[in-house]
């Protein structure tokens, strides 16, 4: 199971922390929800399921952290 304990973003990225140790970043342009969100909003996510799924209310983004490894455009 893959699971999300951390997650912060850069001007360009998204970063997830995962508890097995992997750190992956993935671009921002990917999530155009989170993207229209300020940095305050992006802040504020909640860990789902034990890190499974992060979810931004504001934003109305859920993105599973599994689905993160897997996505590409």
């Amino acid at each position: 199971m893959v699971s999300a304990k951390a997650v912060w973003f850069d001007n360009k990225r998204i970063f997830l922390e995962l508890t097995d140790g992997r750190i992956i970043g993935t671009p921002i342009d990917w999530y155009p929800n989170l993207k229209k969100g300020t940095p305050e909003q992006m802040k504020k996510y909640e860990l789902w399921d034990n890190g499974r799924w992060i979810h931004w209310e504001e934003l109305n983004e859920d993105l599973s952290a599994e689905g993160f490894l897997s996505y590409t455009k």
